[in-house]
């Protein structure tokens, strides 16, 4: 069994060690958790032990952790992220569930590169949610993310755990590209209620079983977040906190696009708000506007009596 370090590795915690077949490459840029032989397995753990829920039971545990990896080809079990009970007298055996003993509890994130029907696998291409059994809770088939798990290209998976919401979820990308906004696979649990305050360990084990499958880690960093009770209400945001040393907060640049699209959008608004308050004082200004005023001359009304004569038999009568 090799117990190896990557202490002085800055692409991995200080705390994580080299178990079963795992091993360092020579140029040291990644792990090799199987050789290209039949049955073979390794596990990269976190050699820190941690609680789902302190002694006082005052603040639930959540994790967040990152890593990216690279499956070749061949029908092996590709890789996992697991977590499971902690024992001073821990030993990969390499075998079963993971590589841990079946009557333990725990919790894998399989990246599953082979079809097994014992346990109901959709494919040989998936992404699963596993508790306490093989057969998954909740199942995604990556190949209709136009990706494929064991054609030696690398990839990069998040995974989050929120103890308020009792919620994990598992994203999924290609190197090199942006974090997904959506889950590819999440399912409801409570790891305060499966574990309590019992010491648990996390790691990444990889096996081929009968194959030459090889699968690598070319990184790996987790994370602790821990929130009193009174907050567990509330809906948390992994990637909304900062947590000190404890969680690296990424923060998005700006958009030169979307502050252009701003700046129009804002000086349309500016214009178009002058043109209102111009046009509403063009009307008050003509509604109170004084009428012109006139210079009336009287005039003067002359009366005349008009004298009528009117001739009867010859006669004039003047009225």
């Amino acid at each position: 069994m090799s117990l190896q370090t990557l202490a002085n590795n800055p692409h991995f915690d200080r705390e994580t060690t080299l178990l079963g077949d795992a091993q360092i490459v020579e140029d040291k840029s990644h792990v090799q958790l199987v050789n290209p032989v039949a049955s073979s397995s390794g596990i990269l753990i976190h050699s820190k032990p941690f609680k789902f829920l302190d002694p006082k039971g005052s603040k639930p545990t959540s994790f967040s952790t990152e890593f990216s990896f690279s499956i070749s080809h061949g029908n092996g079990d590709g890789i996992a992220f697991v977590v499971f009970p902690y024992n001073s007298e821990f030993k990969f055996v390499g075998q079963g569930s993971f590589g841990v003993l079946s009557e333990q509890k725990y919790l894998g994130i399989e990246y599953d590169t082979k079809m097994d029907g014992n346990v109901g696998d959709l494919n040989a291409n998936h992404v699963g949610i596993d508790v306490n059994s093989l057969v998954s809770k909740t199942v995604s088939n990556i190949s209709s993310l136009n990706m494929v798990l064991n054609n030696g290209e690398k990839l990069k998976s998040w995974i989050d755990y929120d103890s308020s919401s009792k919620r994990i979820e598992v994203r999924l990308s290609k190197f090199g590209e942006r974090r997904p906004y959506y889950p590819i696979v999440a399912h409801e649990i409570d790891l305060v209620k499966m574990w309590g305050n019992q010491d648990v360990f996390v790691g990444i084990v990889g096996s081929n079983g009968n194959s030459e499958q090889t699968s690598s880690v070319y990184s790996w960093n987790f994370r602790l977040r821990n929130f009193p009770y009174w907050l567990h209400s509330l809906p948390v945001d992994p990637r909304a906190h900062e947590h000190g040393d404890r969680f690296r907060n990424h923060k998005r640049g700006i958009c030169p696009l979307k502050f252009l699209a701003g700046l129009i959008f804002a000086t349309g608004c500016g214009a178009l708000l002058a043109f209102v308050v111009l046009f509403a004082w063009a009307i008050v200004s003509r509604q109170t506007e004084l009428p012109t005023e006139y210079h009336v001359h009287p005039v003067d009304f002359k009366y005349e009596k008009i004298a009528v004569i009117v001739e009867e038999d010859g006669k004039g009568v003047k009225n």
